[in-house]
């Protein structure tokens, strides 16, 4: 979608200047004329925020649609978008005059005006740029929606684009809104189509809204630098052009493109990698479009002979295509001194990478090769609303793609980022389950190795599940992700279920059996697993068989019996237990080192309770046998944090630290030390895990590096969770 055609969608002002801009781009037949006229007719006296005929609207959101796909239908469609729900005509109405085609594809897209009215929620804005919204699961009705028919969605992509270009008439709340929402669902949406046109022009317009300051230094230096970066690609351009007509191409048969990446990409590139403006490597970029695909890569040939290519940026997309289709061989090239990205494709591949599956309606081309999978997930009933959908919406969407072989070249296609794990769910959840570890490219690996481009991964698996719970932050893939947490719950809920019955059996002294029998009296075998976390369930249940016990026993005195069975809360440090034994201590077992908030289970051995990690193997293998307590986390305004620190060597120095710490209220749980032998101005380390009343890792780190040279600063959990892995 080019500049002047954009620049005459803001500058038309008029119901006539509108028709005019529509009947360029769409042939005039008896239809479109009709749904020209209906439309006025249906909004007649009906205004936009700025004051314009709200008729405009329609007609200018149906030339989009005919620039992009050109296809009749849809061009109708769009121009009664707004009927059904903002005027007085209904669907009836409109498949009277205009037919079954027409009203189906207005009926979607009403259902998802509807919904987003009534669903789709603002959030705030954090300036995290891409970030994931909550509104964003209620968008999956809205895809739901067009899964019938994936032109309603193509038709509300380039509703979006008129509506981001007219934004300034609105309310700032209403601007933010619309744009996060715009970059969040809309933009990922487009890319999966395949239109890029649409999703640059979506980004951008976005990002203008959200993120102003950082939009506006981008475009001044764009603005300062502009000529100068304008002549760098002309001269680019044509010493490129010279070099393909001087090894055979005619200056006929090719075309070449130059541009400026477009605003929001060189925002996220800055985020991403962490740099300025001139690091960005493709901020300058080349377009050579060839006729057939042997053409392309004697292109590359021509240009990797010529200009000093950077061997690590090159990409092959055309061999192995991106699952929206797009393809074209990506490299870069320094010329000069100056860094230029040149992408080379065929003029086919090039109308596919704007136009996407709207190029089936626009240029007649096939669009076999679009994977069109995702849309099925959104509407797959059975995803759990709250999680699983987010985690579609977010690894499905917002990410980059690479491919990688099975053993038997087998190409897989996993997002930019994904491990080994992701790869083996990706084949089969069973396969994700049992992995225990991978060969990548024939070599052992653990399974958290992330993947690159064109590897060749085989997982090797165990006989039985293993879960993992601490990996679900690991994983990039819905079906991972989905995976790990059926498993890890499926595992917790078994062990929730033994821990309940043991800690019955420890309080009472009955047998399993027993125990199932009182509760089978009670209706509550089938909940047994709360009494493992629920200390109102646990008393509830513990009250209700000594009752039963009372009335089997009457010729014992009931306090007798009440008293035997009552349990009593016992405290330690940062632990509560509910037991009706007495307990003298608690003990952390040396096998699975549990850290506050982790999941525990206690373990009564003579007057001790062993605390132990729920999924600690070592307990797993004789659970059912074990003496069991009620044991939780009191709650706590102390975090604890695992730290490494150099002090210089000389005498008090430490002692100078461990005051400053006292002084900050820095409680020290362990330290040691080891001193570098090679060196006698510093000690190598000392490693010290300290619990403070301060949660925020980056103000304690500020405290910090005031007196001392930080190493690490980690939470003490996260340290624990690295080690699992």
């Amino acid at each position: 979608m080019n500049r002047d055609f954009l620049n005459r969608i803001l500058s038309t002002k008029t119901v006539k200047d509108s028709k005019q801009l529509l009947l360029e781009y769409i042939q005039s037949s008896q239809s479109v004329l009709d749904a020209i006229d209906f439309a006025i007719e249906a909004h007649k006296g009906q205004k936009r925020k700025s004051g314009e005929p709200y008729v405009i609207h329609p007609i200018l959101v149906a030339s989009i649609v005919a620039n992009i796909s050109g296809n009749e239908s849809m061009v109708v469609s769009a121009l009664l978008h707004d009927v059904v729900e903002d005027t007085q005509f209904g669907l009836e109405d409109i498949r009277q005059r205009f037919g079954d085609d027409v009203a189906f594809l207005v009926d979607g897209l009403t259902k998802i005006d509807t919904i987003r009215e009534k669903e789709l929620l603002p959030s705030n804005v954090d300036g995290g740029g891409g970030k994931l919204t909550s509104s964003a699961l209620s968008f999956r009705k809205m895809v739901t929606a067009s899964i019938q028919d994936i032109r309603v969605l193509i038709i509300k992509l380039c509703d979006r684009v008129h509506n981001l270009l007219t934004l300034d008439a609105l309310p700032e709340k209403k601007q933010l809104r619309i744009a996060e929402e715009s970059l969040v669902v809309y933009a990922p949406i487009a890319h999966r189509l395949g239109i890029s046109s649409l999703k640059s022009l979506i980004e951008d317009l976005s990002f203008k809204y959200l993120f102003k300051k950082e939009y506006e230094e981008i475009s001044s230096y764009i603005d300062k630098y502009e000529e100068s970066l304008r002549v760098k690609l002309h001269n680019f351009r044509e010493r490129v052009a010279v070099e393909l007509v001087k090894n055979g191409f005619d200056r006929d048969e090719f075309t070449i493109k130059s541009r400026i990446k477009h605003k929001y990409s060189i925002y996220r590139k800055m985020q991403k990698k962490g740099i300025n403006i001139d690091e960005v490597l493709d901020l300058l970029a080349i377009r050579i479009i060839v006729p057939t695909p042997i053409d392309a890569y004697r292109a590359l040939g021509i240009v990797h002979l010529n200009f000093k290519p950077l061997a690590f940026r090159f990409k092959d997309y055309i061999s192995l295509p991106k699952e929206n289709g797009y393809q074209t061989l990506h490299t870069t090239v320094i010329d000069k001194s100056s860094i230029f990205e040149v992408q080379i494709r065929t003029f086919e591949m090039d109308r596919m990478a704007e136009y996407g599956l709207a190029a089936h309606w626009k240029y007649k081309q096939s669009i076999n090769h679009i994977n069109t999978d995702w849309i099925a997930s959104f509407g797959n009933s059975k995803e759990n609303f709250s999680g699983d959908y987010r985690d579609i919406i977010k690894y499905n969407l917002f990410t980059e793609d690479i491919h990688v072989y099975s053993p038997t070249y087998e190409v897989f296609t996993l997002p930019s980022g994904s491990v080994a794990l992701d790869f083996a769910y990706k084949i089969h959840s069973d396969l994700g389950n049992r992995a225990k570890f991978a060969y990548v490219n024939k070599r052992k690996v653990s399974l958290l190795t992330e993947l690159q481009n064109g590897d060749i991964v085989k997982i090797i698996t165990d006989d039985k599940p293993i879960p993992r719970c601490s990996w679900i932050d690991s994983v990039k893939t819905h079906q991972a992700i989905k995976g790990i947490k059926a498993l890890c719950n499926q595992r917790i809920r078994e062990i929730d279920t033994q821990t309940g019955f043991n800690i019955l059996k420890t309080i009472f002294g009955f047998s399993k059996k027993r125990v199932e029998r009182e509760l089978e009296k009670l209706d509550f075998v089938e909940n047994i697993y709360k009494i493992a976390t629920n200390r109102n369930s646990l008393n509830d249940i513990v009250s209700r068989i000594t009752q039963r016990i009372e009335l089997k026993n009457k010729k014992f005195l009931p306090f007798l019996i009440r008293n035997r069975y009552k349990l009593r809360e016992y405290q330690f440090k940062s632990l509560k237990i509910l037991s009706n034994r007495n307990i003298d201590g608690v003990k952390f077992d040396y096998c699975c080192h549990p850290y506050y908030g982790d999941s525990i289970v206690g373990v009564l051995k003579n007057s001790d309770v062993y605390v132990h990690h729920k999924m600690c193997s070592k307990i797993g293998q004789d659970l059912e046998s074990l003496e069991m307590v009620y044991i939780e986390w009191k709650e706590t305004t102390s975090y604890k944090y695992y730290l490494i620190v150099s002090l210089s060597n000389h005498r008090g120095a430490l002692a100078d630290f461990l005051k400053y710490l006292a002084k900050m209220n820095i409680d020290i749980i362990s330290i040691k030390s080891e001193k570098d032998k090679t060196n006698s101005d510093y000690a190598t380390y000392f490693e010290l895990e300290i619990e403070t009343a301060e949660k925020s890792i980056e103000k304690l780190e500020k405290k910090l590096q005031n007196r001392t040279q930080i190493i690490q600063l980690v939470y003490a959990k996260d340290k624990y969770r690295k080690s699992q892995t």
